[in-house]
C-alpha cells in the first residue's frame, strides 16, 4: 500500500483597467504538516475530494465503526517476527525507515544505521540517535498492533497481520518517550502535536482503509478532528 501524496496550489489574478498584475500563491508540503496544510482550500478539498484530506474524509466516512474486542489471544508474535526484509533489499525494515526518517545518517554495511538526527514529528524535539542508545528512536505503529487486533486483525492470516506490521505507510520513526506514552492508545486517547495531527489522521486513516480496520466510534471523532486542522 502507499499513500499518494498530492500538491495544491492557489493562483490568484487580479486584472486593472491599465495593466494586469498577477499574483501567484503556491503552498507546497510533502509532509502534510507545512504551509499548505493550513485549509486554506480546504473548502474545495472537502467539497470536492481533491488532495490528501479530501482523501482521508472519504476513507473515513467509510470505515466501519465497532466497539474493540478482547485483548485475548494476543501477542506481538501474532503479527510474525520483527524486522521483515519485506522489500527484498537486503536490509530490515527498521532499518530502512531509520535511514527514510533520519537526517544524517551513517551505516555500518549498507543496512545498519548507526547514527543520525530525528526531528520527532510527535513533539517536534529534535533527537540524536545512536545505535549505542538504539530504544531513544523507535519505530511507531500508527495504527498500533495492538489495537488492530482488537479491531479485526484477530481473524486474520499471520501473513496479512506481518503485512501491516512490516507495511511502512504505517511505519514512522519517532522519539521514545512519546512512543512510550502513546502504546497502543487510538487517536481518541492520544494525540501527536497540533503541527503534526492532519498527517498523523491522514496516515492512520489510509491505514485503516486499506486493511478494511474498523475504528471505535470516540476515535472517529477525533481522527475527524484532527483533519480539522489541515
Amino acid at each position: 500500500m502507499s499513500v499518494r501524496r498530492r500538491v495544491g496550489v492557489q493562483v490568484t489574478s487580479v486584472f486593472v483597467s491599465v495593466f494586469v498584475a498577477a499574483g501567484c500563491a503556491g503552498n507546497v508540503s510533502l509532509s502534510g504538516d507545512g504551509p499548505s496544510a493550513s485549509g486554506k482550500s480546504s473548502k474545495t478539498d472537502k467539497k470536492d475530494g481533491k488532495g490528501k484530506e479530501g482523501t482521508a474524509r472519504k476513507e473515513l466516512a467509510g470505515l466501519k465503526e465497532a466497539k474493540p474486542d478482547s485483548m485475548s489471544g494476543y501477542s506481538r508474535d501474532e503479527f510474525g517476527p520483527a524486522w521483515k526484509d519485506v522489500d527484498h533489499n537486503g536490509c530490515d525494515t527498521r532499518n530502512d525507515i531509520l535511514a527514510r526518517d533520519l537526517d544524517a545518517v551513517k551505516k555500518r554495511n549498507k543496512c545498519v544505521v548507526i547514527a543520525g538526527t530525528l526531528d520527532d514529528p510527535y513533539t517536534g524535539k529534535q533527537i540524536t540517535f545512536a545505535k549505542a542508545h538504539a530504544t531513544e528512536v523507535q519505530i511507531d505503529h500508527i495504527f498500533p498492533l495492538a489495537l488492530a487486533w482488537r479491531m479485526g486483525a484477530d481473524h486474520w492470516t499471520e501473513e496479512k497481520r506481518a503485512e501491516l506490521a512490516n507495511d511502512r505507510d504505517n511505519l514512522l520513526a519517532v522519539w521514545g518517550r512519546p512512543n512510550a506514552q502513546k502504546s497502543d492508545k487510538g487517536p481518541a486517547e492520544w494525540q501527536p502535536q497540533k503541527s503534526f495531527q492532519c498527517t498523523y489522521a491522514e496516515k492512520f486513516v489510509a491505514v485503516a482503509d486499506e486493511y478494511h480496520l474498523a475504528v471505535t466510534q470516540a476515535d472517529h471523532g477525533e481522527l475527524g478532528d484532527m483533519l480539522d486542522t489541515c
